[in-house]
């Protein structure tokens, strides 16, 4: 049995933070909610010296490529609707 790994990269702006405290006050609740929702890993993977950006990425692994693409396609829809002051600059799913 084959399994497939999914990708996504989020690269997001945090309009009005004005430190890196306040930075990660919005990062690790959006990990520790998208991990718990939809069991993937998460991690702030770039940017983090920036108070007003971020580059998120969140890995799935399953037997399916249909169950990642849908999930990692979820997940992107829920960040828009669950935290709408962030703002998606770019994204991209990659499937191995």
């Amino acid at each position: 049995m084959a399994s497939v790994t999914g990708i996504l990269t989020i690269h997001l702006q945090i309009p009005g933070c004005t430190s890196l405290k306040e930075k990660r006050s919005w990062v690790k609740p959006v990990l520790a909610r998208l991990h718990r929702e939809f069991n993937l890993s998460t991690a702030e993977v770039d940017l983090q010296d920036r108070w007003q950006e971020a580059v998120l990425a969140c890995a799935i692994v399953s037997s399916s490529r249909t169950h990642v693409q849908q999930t990692l396609q979820h997940t992107l829809g829920y960040i828009t609707r669950t935290w709408p002051d962030l703002l998606i600059l770019d994204d991209s799913i990659e499937i191995l």
